[in-house]
C-alpha cells in the first residue's frame, strides 16, 4: 500500500479515489433486470406508493455492503469462506445449496433481462437472446485475467450506461414532488403490493452481492495491517456510499418514471413498458430504456458469475472452470424461457426467491462483524451492530408477512 504514504491533502484525495471501485461492482447487482421489472411494475400499478420501500432498502443495503466490505478487508477472507470455517461439513453443504439456489435465481433474472433487451432492440428470439447474453457476460468475466481494476472499469462503464438510460425519461416526464413525497410514508395496499414490496427488497438487498463484496475488497486490497486498516476503511466507506447513491438513484428514478408516465396503463411485462415509454415519451426514451436494460443484464450476470465462484470456493474449497460454472446457472434460465413462461413474471418471482435468501447472508455477516477478535484492527461499534440486527429482523419480518398474505 505504497499509495497510502504520499503526503498532503491532494495526494490523500487521489489515493482514496484510486481505492474506489469494488463497491461499484457490487452495486451493479442492485440495478439488475429484476429491479427494472419490480420497480416499473410498482410505479405503473401503485404510482409512488412503494417509494418508501426503495429508500429504506437502499439505506439497508448501504449498511450491509459496508459491513461485508469491512469483513473482507479486516480478515482477508470472503464471507462464504468465513462461514465455511465456522460450520461443520453438513451445515456447510446445506448452506452452499441455498446459496447456489440464490445464484440460480440471480442468473435467471439477469439473463432473462438481457434476452428481453435484445428482443426489444434487434428482435432476437428470447432463447437466442439468452444464449447471447450468457456468452457475452462470460466473456466479460475473462477480463479479470487482465486484473481486477480492468474488470471494475468495464463494469463501471456499463453501470454508467444503466444510469443514463434509465433516468433519461425523467427529463421528459418529471414526477409530481408532492405525490412522490407522500410515497415516503410506509404503507401497503393488499397482497399484490406486499408481493411487490418483498420483490423490491430482494432486488435491492441482494444476497449474492453481500457474499461478493467481501471478496472484491479482499482481491483488491488484500488484508488490513495495523498501519493502514482504518485509512483504507475510510476509503471503503466512501466507495460504498457513492456506489449506493448511484444504485439508489437509478432504482428510485425507475419507479418515479413509471409512476409519472405509466401509472394507470394496462401493462403486461417489460415489452409493454418499452412500448408505452415510446408512445408516451418518444422513441429516444424507449431506446435508452432498452439499452440500459441490456447493459444491466450483461453487467449483473457477469457480477453474478463472479459471486457464484466466490461462494463455491469459500464453502466447498473448489474452483471449477468458468464455462462450467456459468452453464450451471444459465441452463435453468434457458429451460424456463424455452417452455414459454412469461419473462417479466420470471423476473419478479426470482426477486422474491432472492429475498428469502437474504437472512442466510445477513445473519452470519452481522455475527462475524461483531466478532471483536476478527475485527480487532477496527472493531464494529455496538450501535452499528444493533442497527444491523434491526435490518435483518425487518427483512425476515417482511418475508413472514408475505407468506401470511399469500396463504390468507
Amino acid at each position: 500500500m505504497a499509495l497510502l504514504t504520499a503526503p498532503g491533502r491532494p495526494a490523500a484525495l487521489l489515493q482514496r479515489t484510486r481505492l474506489l471501485g469494488p463497491a461499484f461492482v457490487a452495486a451493479v447487482a442492485y440495478v439488475d433486470p429484476g429491479n427494472v421489472a419490480t420497480n416499473t411494475t410498482a410505479g405503473a400499478s401503485y404510482r409512488y406508493l412503494l417509494l418508501w420501500v426503495l429508500v429504506g432498502a437502499t439505506l439497508m443495503a448501504g449498511l450491509v455492503q459496508y459491513l461485508s466490505a469491512k469483513v473482507g478487508w479486516l480478515t482477508g477472507e470472503s464471507l462464504p469462506a468465513l462461514v465455511g470455517q465456522r460450520t461443520g461439513r453438513g451445515t456447510r453443504l446445506a448452506y452452499w445449496v441455498q446459496a447456489e439456489l440464490v445464484a440460480v435465481a440471480t442468473d435467471i433474472a439477469e439473463i432473462v433481462g438481457g434476452a428481453l433487451a435484445l428482443q426489444l432492440l434487434v428482435g432476437l428470439p428470447l432463447v437466442l437472446g439468452a444464449v447471447v447474453t450468457a456468452a457475452v457476460s462470460t466473456a466479460l468475466l475473462y477480463v479479470q485475467r487482465y486484473g481486477q481494476v480492468s474488470f471494475e472499469r468495464v463494469i463501471v462503464g456499463l453501470l454508467a450506461v444503466v444510469t443514463v438510460g434509465f433516468l433519461a425519461g425523467l427529463v421528459v416526464s418529471p414526477p409530481d414532488p408532492g405525490a412522490a413525497a407522500a410515497g415516503l410514508v410506509p404503507r401497503l395496499a393488499g397482497t399484490d403490493s406486499a408481493l411487490l414490496a418483498v420483490g423490491m427488497l430482494g432486488a435491492t438487498v441482494m444476497p449474492h452481492a453481500v457474499y461478493l463484496h467481501s471478496a472484491l475488497v479482499r482481491d483488491r486490497h488484500g488484508r488490513a495491517q495495523p498501519g493502514n486498516a482504518r485509512r483504507v476503511l475510510t476509503s471503503v466507506k466512501a466507495d460504498v456510499i457513492l456506489a449506493m447513491l448511484v444504485a439508489g438513484s437509478v432504482n428510485i428514478g425507475m419507479l418515479l418514471l413509471s409512476g409519472s408516465a405509466l401509472f394507470g396503463l394496462d401493462l403486461d411485462g417489460l415489452p409493454a413498458v418499452h412500448a408505452a415509454l415510446g408512445d408516451q415519451l418518444g422513441r429516444a426514451v424507449a431506446t435508452c430504456f432498452a439499452l440500459a436494460l441490456l447493459a444491466s443484464g450483461l453487467a449483473s450476470t457477469s457480477v453474478g458469475g463472479y459471486a457464484g465462484a466466490v461462494i463455491m470456493a469459500g464453502l466447498l474449497h473448489r474452483r471449477v472452470p468458468l464455462i462450467w460454472r456459468r452453464l450451471a446457472t444459465t441452463i435453468p434460465a434457458l429451460i424456463l424461457l424455452s417452455v414459454g413462461l412469461d419473462p417479466t413474471q420470471l423476473l419478479i418471482l426470482s426477486q422474491v426467491v432472492l429475498s428469502f435468501g437474504i437472512p442466510f447472508a445477513l445473519v452470519p455477516l452481522v455475527r462475524i462483524a461483531r466478532d471483536r477478535r476478527l475485527m480487532a484492527l477496527a472493531p464494529t461499534r455496538p450501535a452499528t451492530i444493533a442497527v444491523a440486527w434491526v435490518v435483518a429482523a425487518a427483512i425476515v419480518a417482511l418475508n413472514v408477512v408475505l407468506i401470511v398474505l399469500l396463504l390468507a
